[in-house]
């Protein structure tokens, strides 16, 4: 199991199958149960990131209907960028 990545085990039943006969049903167990806490732990965490990206969406539409309340747009709240200049920067402007 030491020449094989988790990445590849997982990706083929026997190559999973061949790094487990290396292990005792001890070190099986172990392995189910530390696999286990992993999977609880991501579905905890993708469940977070979800309920966060609900209440960012739940506010920016609270302060969307409150601009539009307000008689306001987007634009009145940004200011105007000041504009680029196209094109390449002189030859000499870094030899000052």
């Amino acid at each position: 199991m030491a020449n094989q990545s988790l990445e590849e085990i997982a990706r083929n039943k026997n190559v999973a199958r061949a790094a487990a006969r290396q292990l005792s049903m001890e070190q099986l167990h172990k392995l189910a149960e530390v696999i286990g806490e992993v999977i609880e732990q991501k579905n905890d965490e993708e469940k977070r990131r979800q309920d966060e990206e609900e209440k960012k969406a739940r506010k920016l539409a609270e302060i969307r209907e409150q601009i539009n309340e307000a008689g306001l747009s987007v634009e009145d709240l940004v200011p105007d960028q000041p504009k680029r200049k196209r094109g390449r920067p002189p030859k000499n402007a870094d030899k000052a």
